[in-house]
């Protein structure tokens, strides 16, 4: 994008939005972010609980 590489236009984005929103909502920003990445984890842990449970034939336990 015009010749910049793209960390360097994601912290020009940020620091936009850090001026435009201030600095008041980086908190909430950065709690609703690790709950979700938090949410992400959990549910890739139990899809891969659930891949180890079964033998990957129609969804069959392991015998």
């Amino acid at each position: 994008m015009f010749g910049l590489d793209t960390v360097v236009v994601l912290i020009i984005v940020l620091a936009v939005v850090l001026v435009w929103r201030g600095p008041k909502m980086l908190p909430k920003w950065g709690e609703a972010l690790g709950r979700g990445v938090k949410a992400a984890r959990k549910e890739a842990d139990q899809l891969r609980r659930d891949a180890d449970e079964t033998d990957g034939t129609n969804g069959a336990p392991k015998p």
